[in-house]
């Protein structure tokens, strides 16, 4: 997404809700009526100005920065195992109890992309090669360049919902959708989840001293795509690959999609101009902790404790939670937190569309009424249980 020329954006901690009265910011009742209406469990205060990352850094206990061989590898033997179960179910299962065996390999599959994740903060291993390795070994059958990925998530924890300089979910520009009608189209219908992906296949858009890493791990992909894909197509046949690949990796990109807007997406959490951005208040007021059913946070190595992982990304997975209950105990009146809930998903997925200096979002149906039948649709269809 180019950059653009923009006044924006005041700090707006509680912006107007849809069927809610603008609340105080500092006012905990206000908030607490405010996570109702959105479905959270608790909407952070605001972040004094005067608190500092590293102050909060600093909070943590040190055993949580440690890195633990044996959990590195029990993690990655839960998921090799849990996706060789997948395989088997889905070989096994009659066509009626596919879902439910696509739902397991798919989620089994998103443990793969942590382990990478890990690797790529540095937090798997202090073999620095084994890292390497490791994650692009992960990322290969999830059709993901490792190192490419790296680089642009390197940027998002530097930049979170900086207005301009985040990579990983931005809001969509009224520029956007008021460009031509079959984009505005496609924005509404696929609301952009597939724009940052793209960006790990354009070798422009890296340093010269990236671009050697970069097409190492393109070549990883294209060597699986090469390969693999043929495999599984002479043993099975098209249907073979779509029933053995192709509907686990649509689920992997399910809870991919879900983590990633939960984390940081939310009406009341503002994007800020870089001259505004204050590092403290993205990284823990700014990040959501949301708790999804036990098996999965099992399956995918407790990526849903984010929080933590944005005070700081050398966290190993398995650290996540005991640094969650440090924050939980010292910071804990400023944290966003939820429980995976339709109303939470109703809000993010009806509300938080296009970028509003005043209002941190608007819908599609606020700004195109007449084109925005989608988001219509899910209000009346989907739950609104919290």
């Amino acid at each position: 997404m180019g950059m653009r020329r923009s006044k924006f954006v005041q700090h707006v901690v509680a912006p107007k809700a849809p069927s809610a009265p603008s609340p105080a910011a500092d006012d905990p009742d206000d908030l607490k009526k405010l996570a109702e209406t959105y479905g959270f469990q608790q909407i952070g205060e605001p972040l004094p100005d005067d608190v500092t990352l590293r102050d909060i850094i600093t909070s943590l206990p040190k055993k949580v920065f440690d890195i633990d061989d044996m959990k590195a590898w029990e993690s990655v033997l839960i998921t090799v195992t849990s996706y060789a179960l997948g395989i088997f179910m889905i070989s096994k299962a009659p066509w009626y109890l596919l879902p439910l065996a696509w739902a397991w390999t798919g989620t089994s599959i998103t443990g793969f992309f942590v382990i990478g994740h890990d690797c790529a903060h540095k937090s798997f291993s202090r073999n620095k090669l084994v890292e390497d390795i490791v994650g692009t070994l992960a990322f290969m059958p999830l059709i993901y360049p490792y190192e490419p990925w790296r680089f642009k998530h390197d940027q998002h924890h530097a930049k979170t919902n900086m207005l301009h300089e985040d990579t990983a979910w931005q809001p969509i520009w009224k520029e956007d959708i008021e460009a031509s009608p079959t984009l505005r189209k496609a924005l509404i219908f696929g609301y952009g989840p597939l724009r940052t992906l793209l960006w790990h296949f354009d070798l422009k858009k890296f340093r010269q001293n990236e671009a050697n890493r970069v097409i190492i791990s393109l070549s990883a992909v294209f060597a699986f795509m090469g390969i693999v894909w043929p495999l599984i197509i002479y043993k099975t046949g098209m249907a073979g690959w779509v029933k053995f690949w192709l509907m686990p990796w649509l689920g992997y990109h399910f809870w991919m999609s879900t983590f990633t807007i939960v984390h940081h997406t939310a009406p009341h959490i503002p994007f800020k101009q870089s001259n505004e951005w204050n590092a403290a208040q993205a990284q823990l007021n700014g990040t959501v902790h949301c708790d999804y059913p036990r098996w999965i946070e099992i399956l995918c190595h407790d990526i849903n404790v984010h929080i933590p992982h944005h005070i700081s990304p050398r966290i190993p997975s398995y650290n996540l939670r005991a640094a969650q209950e440090s924050l939980d105990k010292t910071w804990g009146k400023y944290l966003n937190k939820a429980k995976w809930n339709w109303r939470l998903m109703k809000t993010i997925m009806t509300t938080c569309h296009i970028y509003d200096e005043d209002e941190n979002y608007v819908s599609f149906e606020k700004v195109n009424p007449e084109e925005s039948q989608p988001i219509s649709f899910l209000k009346r269809v989907m739950p609104d249980y919290a």
